[in-house]
């Protein structure tokens, strides 16, 4: 399509709004405006006018029928595609599913297995760093320690004092769009707020690495702006759903961040409040779904103002050291 025909598209599209009854009723005016205001009908002898419409009707019916099955096409391959990521994680769920299954059989293990066993992890306890501070005031750098650590704590609860709380999908709920998010991808629904239905010749949506723009052809962009982190672009899509509702799906790259925007140009959502499913967690290989669900833990200790899992393994060692050396003089120890 070149500059002279497309230039006229927001003119036609505003006009097209204003027009309840769609397609028939914009002839209907262009028509009329045609008899009424030009010599459209009579200007060029008899049946001039219709062999005139005719032959434009068939110029265009061609490119649009090509374009649809153009269209036709992509979004058949869009679906093929999300189908196959769909199979794949299913897959990959019944594995991870299965391995669950294999490590949770109850094993019984004989006095000395277990004795042999708890040897093994107390020595490995042992090999552990212990924060012991002695009676010679060690306890000072300790002390100073905890005062920098409730510090740093006080620093965090203002920064994240402005933030959103994550709606229900881990995103947010903004004024034009809505937008969640697992580990692994986001996804962003966007209202066209449009009284016909939509197609995609009727939308420009661009998306690279780092950046998106999106929005109705020959209007302002709804949602533009940068992402936090970069994308797949083989694997993200769009389509239209209902021909009122713009959905966009993003593959992001790295899977172990939690995103705090979708466009660093809007306002960010606390991370630190996230709660994804469990059900997702089997998405993750074993080693990732251990640091999450250990992220998880950690937190919620920390809101009920528990120890997190370190400093239980922490405070573990410290009195079993204390056990084994009951000739030292713990008493005036301070410990962290």
């Amino acid at each position: 399509m070149t500059k002279e025909e497309d230039q006229f598209d927001g003119m036609l599209l505003a006009l097209a709004q204003q027009h309840e009854g769609g397609v028939q009723d914009l002839l209907d005016t262009i028509f009329s405006f045609l008899a009424r205001k030009t010599d459209f009908y009579t200007g060029g002898g008899e049946g001039a006018a219709e062999k005139l419409v005719m032959s434009k009707f068939k110029k265009h019916e061609a490119s649009a029928l090509a374009k649809a099955a153009s269209d036709k096409a992509e979004r058949a391959e869009q679906e093929r595609r999300r189908k196959e990521r769909l199979e794949k994680k299913k897959k990959d769920e019944q594995v991870e599913e299965e391995k669950i299954d294999n490590s949770s059989k109850i094993v019984e293990l004989t006095d000395e297995q277990a004795a042999k066993l708890q040897e093994e992890i107390d020595n490995k306890n042992l090999a552990k760093d212990v924060a012991v501070a002695g009676p010679s005031g060690d306890n000072n750098s300790v002390s100073k320690g905890n005062d920098a650590n409730e510090e740093e704590e006080e620093e965090d609860d203002e920064k994240e004092k402005n933030k959103l709380k994550p709606n229900s999908g881990n995103g947010a709920d903004m004024p034009n769009y809505r937008w969640t998010q697992t580990l692994g991808e986001v996804e962003i629904r966007v209202p066209l707020k449009i009284n016909f239905a939509a197609r995609p010749r009727d939308v420009v949506v661009t998306i690279a690495k780092k950046h998106l723009s999106c929005g109705l052809k020959g209007q302002l962009p709804i949602l533009a702006g940068d992402f936090p982190h970069e994308v797949k672009l083989e694997e993200s899509t769009w389509v239209i759903e209902d021909g009122k509702l713009l959905l966009i799906n993003l593959e992001k790259v790295n899977k172990m961040q939690w995103w705090p925007h979708v466009v660093t140009s809007e306002p960010e959502i606390s991370t630190k409040k996230v709660n994804p499913e469990p059900s997702k967690l089997s998405d993750l290989d074993g080693e990732t779904r251990g640091l999450v669900e250990k992220m998880m833990y950690d937190q919620r200790q920390k809101e009920l103002g528990l120890p997190t899992s370190d400093e239980q393994k922490k405070q573990d060692v410290i009195k079993k050291f204390m056990e084994q050396h009951p000739e030292m003089d713990f008493s005036k120890c301070k410990f962290n």
